[in-house]
């Protein structure tokens, strides 16, 4: 699996080469996971209600081809992005979505925290709290979109929204849980978790061109949008 840190970006442009990606993969093409912090940004998935919305002022906002509601990606947050071949793992959607929970639960772990799950909402929860969000598109057997890990961030925009599709839905982050508030010092941690849940090795890649993978041919067929907390 080649890791690709893509720094801060704003979110279309790595929306867009993800679809390239996968629209041009092929069963020999290497599993690859992006990082990425993005600029403010609310996205609404494909079942997201517009209510939802309820004050975005200045942020933007993105109607998406992931599963889901509305979230918001902000400075502070590590995004994952797997690229991953669900059929050459050998893995269903729902494994696949619980695997990335897991990731997230054995991180937390690692600073003593406790995350959970919650039973008809996809994400992860410290204390009621929801502290990683997943929006997830499955398309010919290989997955895009990914997971939203709350680290030391903003919360405020949250208020702006009803989270998920959920009014009053509580926000939280792992500095604000007592944890590290640096991304670079969890990635590493989320890298193994994610790692042995799916028995990858990870090799270190440069950053994609963005805007090449953008202009790969679209190759879509019929595909999966998967269920994910109501959120991205």
């Amino acid at each position: 699996m080649r890791v690709r840190d893509l720094g801060r970006q704003p979110y279309a442009p790595v929306w867009r080469a993800m679809q390239g990606f996968t629209d041009a993969r092929n069963a020999n093409t290497d599993d690859e996971l992006w990082w990425v912090e993005h600029d403010p940004v609310f996205t609404l998935g494909q079942a997201a209600k517009a209510e939802h919305v309820l004050m975005p002022g200045e942020i933007p906002v993105l109607n998406v081809d992931r599963g889901g509601q509305v979230t918001y990606h902000g400075p502070g947050q590590i995004v994952a992005y797997p690229l991953l071949d669900l059929k050459r793992l050998k893995i269903g959607v729902r494994d696949y979505v619980c695997k990335l929970e897991q990731s997230v639960i054995d991180t937390l772990a690692h600073w003593n925290l406790h995350g959970e799950r919650r039973d008809g909402a996809p994400g992860v929860y410290v204390g009621g709290a929801k502290i990683a969000a997943l929006g997830i598109r499955v398309r010919r057997g290989c997955t895009f979109h990914g997971l939203a890990f709350n680290i030391a961030m903003d919360l405020s925009p949250f208020h702006r929204i009803n989270p998920c599709g959920y009014a009053g839905l509580q926000v939280t982050s792992m500095h604000d849980l007592g944890g590290p508030s640096s991304l670079d010092a969890v990635k590493p941690v989320l890298l193994d978790a994610f790692a042995a849940q799916f028995g990858l090795r990870p090799q270190p890649a440069s950053p994609p061109d963005l805007a090449a993978l953008a202009a790969a041919p679209d190759t879509t067929v019929p595909d999966i949008t998967a269920p994910e907390s109501r959120t991205a």
